[in-house]
């Protein structure tokens, strides 16, 4: 059985006055995955979030969310997902507590029921012991957390995350990633933008790549890694005199007398590197150890938005 799709869009536009942001944008997402949207600034990430969330409105484009049409039925929409942006929208004049029940109040939670939801939220997101001090004294990490909590009040079963980690320090980064990995083992759909590419890397099941307002790509982590040349064996020997003779033998390499490590381009197979290793043994070169690197998303971002997009539809 195919899994079906949790948001799907056809032939989105958008443009505000004369500079066109979305120009002809297909995307599929999975229900229970995590897609990510990368590109640079003002390549259209956050409009595209706007658009689903209904916030604002497409030039031209069909666009469901949750089977729902998000020109037609809005409100259907709103009630289905929850948003998340790279700004806290939480009240920092409020305690913990009372940002959780002022959205169970929004949502219409009954009393008993709302604190029981409150109470869950905050076990879940470790905010027990802050629950009753203001939010101005809580660190970003902690109100991150808070901001995911409320978008959950409602049980959203689609979640728009925003650049959600800017700014975190690296824990609290990575209780992020985790909460979104349990998020998605429950059953939830995410929609990511960001521009960690780490983040993207660890977390999505499918990324889409945004270059001016066009689609430059899109696969898996690992298929859009593929795209990309320049992978390298990194041999790290004992002295200078070593890594001198062995660039000499094999040709196209690259090294550092003071680091003594020799880089040579590879395809990243077996078979590349039983060779590199057979012509050292041949001359009696001994490598002290052997890094194989390969392509990252840093090198698929740099590569699908610097060069021009005639290149890369050629190359796709």
């Amino acid at each position: 059985m195919n899994a079906r799709a949790a948001v799907r869009v056809v032939g989105l536009r958008k443009a505000f006055g004369d500079k066109v942001v979305l120009d002809g944008i297909d995307l599929e997402i999975t229900e229970g995955s995590v897609f990510a949207l990368l590109g640079p600034n003002g390549a259209g990430k956050t409009t595209t979030v706007q658009i689903l969330s209904t916030l604002i409105r497409a030039d031209a484009g069909a666009i469901q969310v949750a089977g729902f049409d998000v020109s037609r039925e809005p409100q259907a929409v709103r009630d289905t997902i929850g948003v998340t942006g790279q700004f806290s929208s939480v009240d920092y004049l409020l305690t913990g507590r009372e940002n959780l029940r002022l959205m169970a109040d929004l949502h219409h939670l009954d009393r008993r029921a709302g604190r029981l939801r409150v109470d869950e939220l905050l076990h879940r997101f470790d905010l027990v012991d802050a629950a009753g001090q203001m939010v101005m004294k809580y660190s970003g990490g902690m109100r991150r957390r808070l901001d995911l909590a409320m978008t959950l009040l409602g049980e959203p079963r689609i979640i728009f995350l925003d650049e959600p980690t800017t700014g975190l320090d690296p824990r609290s980064r990575h209780t992020m990633w985790q909460i979104t990995r349990e998020l998605v083992a429950g059953g939830v759909t995410v929609l990511l933008t960001t521009q960690n590419l780490d983040e993207a890397d660890q977390l999505a099941d499918r990324i889409a790549v945004l270059d001016q307002g066009r689609l430059v790509a899109e696969g898996t982590p690992n298929q859009l890694k593929r795209r990309i040349p320049g992978g390298r064996v990194r041999l790290h020997f004992r002295d200078a005199a070593a890594v001198s003779v062995a660039a000499r033998v094999l040709g196209r390499a690259s090294f550092d007398d003071d680091a003594l490590v020799l880089d040579i381009p590879t395809d990243g197979t077996p078979r590349s590197l039983r060779s590199v290793l057979d012509q050292l043994d041949e001359r009696a070169l001994s490598v002290e150890s052997v890094t194989v690197e390969t392509p990252d998303l840093d090198d698929v971002f740099f590569a699908l938005t610097g060069a021009p997009h005639h290149a890369l539809e050629a190359s796709a």
